[in-house]
């Protein structure tokens, strides 16, 4: 797997983990929390920074909001118990679909 992606994947996670920190601390009114969340964020926004070393903005930035929001959207259903109706889990689905195109037939993402 090239540099780019794993930079990439490391840093949705991370974003995942400070989204999810960010709904846990209440507003930021819980100290734990709201730590985890900025230094996620921190740790996110720098690997961003590395994988766009490799990788066009463009494309980048749809992979890792893509991810995100299907990530954020699961970890908000069994974490959270925040349920999906059916037009929000086809968008979803959407979404990933268009993260394969861009994968497996663009030629500016690299492969």
């Amino acid at each position: 797997m090239p540099t780019a992606y794993i930079y990439l994947i490391v840093a949705v996670f991370a974003e995942t983990i400070g989204t999810s920190a960010m709904q846990a601390s209440q507003q930021f009114t819980r100290l734990g929390p709201t730590l985890v969340m900025i230094a996620a964020y921190a740790v996110s926004f720098y690997l961003l920074g590395h994988t766009l070393k490799y990788l066009p903005v463009g494309i980048t930035y749809a992979i890792w909001s893509g991810l995100g929001i299907v990530f954020i959207a699961a970890i908000g259903y069994f974490a959270f118990n925040q349920r999906l109706d059916l037009p929000a889990v086809l968008g979803m689905g959407l979404i990933l679909v268009g993260i394969l195109v861009i994968h497996l037939f663009s030629k500016t993402s690299t492969h």
